[in-house]
């Protein structure tokens, strides 16, 4: 799929969640989440743009941090309308043998999301480092310690993307991650969003948070060589203190990748974030995609006419 996206045309991110997708624009925020009556409730939130966060975030290696902390508190309460809306389908537990309770299934949906990664880098930046300093009577010396640590730390991140993705309604929230996607391509190719052209797309798309979050596990690889591993308190410091750097390379490092996706050779630098999504996403149903198309469709809606956001379900 070639993009035809332009300087003008707007630029939009999303968020899957509990049966729904939400997309947001430069000044609005739509949800949308199919109940079991098959109908579509929307949920809508106004951006409230604080001058200081929107002089930080025109800051390169700043705006990053910037723009995950703002993300997160948007993020959330999205993240809330669906989750205190779910509905268990009649019998879906018994039938899958599954108990599982609110607070697991939202830390089961952040995952594709921010408020996962703002609690999940403390435990994935120190959890291989103490891993890899317990190895290092075997293997001493900086660049194998931090080699080490950050093999642990994509072991870590793959085998909890894949054990996660094996509970039913996480895999669910992966196919809308993947609807959300494709509804993305589409827009961006220049078609009509329908939902024969819209799975056509790819699932994958280059300005993925999950992306990101492996960026920010190869750039940390490098940045860590600029500071000391011993003691350990320095390194243990140090972990903890760089994680604002990591994610601010990281993010430029992801904007880059996006800018350069068309470009024949330079395309491919982008490529590690798209095979993490393989993990981070599934191929959506129709219906599905239907719910990521009404959230889209919708939020067009209200940026050309605000004014009918008071006219949304709950909002």
């Amino acid at each position: 799929m070639v993009s035809i996206l332009s300087k003008e045309t707007p630029v939009y991110g999303g968020q899957a969640l509990l049966e729904g997708v939400m997309f947001a624009g430069q000044d609005h925020m739509v949800t949308a989440i199919r109940r079991n009556d098959d109908s579509i409730d929307y949920y809508h939130l106004k951006k409230e743009k604080k001058p200081i966060f929107q002089k930080l975030k025109k800051i390169p290696f700043v705006r990053g941090v910037v723009a995950l902390i703002e993300s997160a508190g948007f993020g959330s309460r999205h993240l809330d309308f669906a989750s205190s809306r779910y509905e268990v389908n009649p019998g879906e537990e018994e039938a899958e043998g599954e108990e599982m309770s609110k607070l697991q299934m939202i830390l089961g949906v952040a995952v594709v999301g921010v408020l996962s990664f703002l609690f999940g880098k403390f435990i994935f930046t120190l959890v291989p480092m103490f891993l890899a300093e317990f190895l290092k009577p075997w293997f001493p010396g900086k660049a194998v310690q931090i080699l080490l640590e950050t093999g642990f730390k994509l072991i870590l991140l793959l085998a909890y993307l894949y054990f996660i993705s094996m509970a039913p309604i996480i895999k669910r929230v992966f196919q809308y991650h993947g609807a959300e996607h494709k509804v993305i391509n589409c827009y961006e190719a220049g078609m009509p969003l329908t939902v024969e052209n819209v799975q056509k797309q790819s699932r994958l798309h280059y300005r993925c948070g999950s992306s990101f979050i492996l960026f920010t596990v190869i750039v940390g690889l490098f940045v860590y060589f600029l500071v000391p591993t011993d003691p350990l308190w320095i390194r243990l410091l140090s972990r903890i203190l760089l994680i604002p750097v990591v994610i601010g390379i990281s993010f430029e490092v992801l904007q880059a990748t996006n800018k350069v996706r068309n470009v024949p050779v330079l395309r491919y630098l982008g490529y590690p974030g798209l095979w993490l999504q393989l993990l981070t996403t599934k191929e959506p149903k129709d219906d599905q995609v239907e719910v990521a198309i009404a959230s889209f469709n919708k939020l067009h809606e209200v940026e050309k006419n605000p004014e009918i956001a008071c006219t949304l379900n709950h909002s």
